[in-house]
């Protein structure tokens, strides 16, 4: 899909802070990648394996890097240092999805508490459901299916994707003779500004104290965070991951797909878990901590676990 947008080169170089090569005159009206660019397109090299295409693509401009095109001034070419920033700005410009913000609406089929606070130019979508004590700050949206269960908090220009349930109950049970006894959850779920949650993400309100989701942090589908979990300040969190109640985790915490992190932790600033790796104990230092296992043969993983099992 294209928007109806266009922008001449020269337009596009300072929106997105570039240097322009080539024809400030020329218009493109769509953005795409290098190897389906038609004549109208924008198209940007941001991994040095795809420059490859820049001698057979179609693409009126390419978003590069200066050693990418190395001297080689014949083209339309934005020049940056961060050629994926350029296109995550670019793809902005490009959208035809982009939320008209300067109106506020609340969709007819949507259920909002009167006890619920909306700020300016708040967008709600079909089928949301928003209980009692709940607040949405100025220029966020909630998206079409989504739930805000009660005592949710969101602050300004906070985007909730399709299907995501805030202020859940958390999973919290006493076990007693007679099975197990539920203890409510009296906390409240606060989320920050400038945060994103994709699709179908679950995120527990706290049992007795809150859980806290602090600003910029940017969640993919289908992420679920516990009761009382607090997620510093522009985390990022890919796809299918979980977080157990009770885990404090520090600014810029960046988590691969289908990851877990145990309960009752404390993790540093700055920590980047790998793809499919679990965290059981408390990080105290920044860096990369990855436990992948490749997948093997049986025969093979079989004599793998005995080096495993050996280790000290």
């Amino acid at each position: 899909m294209t928007s109806s947008k266009n922008y001449s080169l020269l337009e596009l170089s300072k929106l997105l802070n570039t240097k322009l090569i080539g024809d400030g005159n020329a218009i493109v009206d769509n953005l795409k990648t290098i190897q389906d660019a038609n004549a109208n397109s924008l198209t940007f090299v941001s991994n040095q394996k795809y420059s490859k295409y820049l001698t057979t693509s179609k693409a009126l401009a390419f978003i590069v890097h200066p050693n990418t095109i190395n001297g080689n001034e014949i083209g339309n070419y934005l020049v940056t240092e961060d050629p994926y920033l350029a296109y995550a700005k670019a793809s902005s410009l490009f959208s035809p999805h982009q939320l008209k913000q300067n109106i506020g609406s609340v969709h007819p089929t949507a259920t909002v508490s009167p006890e619920t606070k909306l700020g300016q130019n708040v967008v709600i979508g079909s089928n949301v459901f928003i209980g009692p004590n709940c607040s949405i700050g100025d220029f966020s949206s909630i998206r079409a299916n989504s739930s805000l269960i009660s005592d949710v908090h969101i602050g300004s220009n906070t985007h909730i994707h399709n299907g995501t349930v805030l202020g859940s109950d958390g999973f919290g049970y006493a076990p007693s003779e007679d099975g197990y006894i539920k203890i409510e959850q009296l906390g409240s779920l606060i989320i920050g500004s400038n945060v994103e949650m994709g699709a179908g993400c679950t995120i527990d309100r706290g049992a007795l104290g809150d859980t806290h989701i602090h600003d910029g942090v940017k969640l993919d589908n289908q992420v679920h965070i516990a009761h009382n979990v607090e997620l510093g300040s522009d985390s990022a969190i890919a796809a299918c991951c979980a977080i157990a109640g009770s885990t404090v985790i520090g600014k810029k915490f960046r988590m691969g797909g289908l990851s877990g992190v145990l309960g009752h932790l404390n993790i540093a600033d700055d920590v980047t878990v790998g793809a499919h790796t679990l965290i059981t104990k408390s990080i105290q230092e920044s860096g990369e901590y990855i436990g992948i296992m490749p997948a093997q043969k049986p025969k093979d993983w079989a004599k793998s676990s005995i080096f495993i099992k050996r280790r000290k």
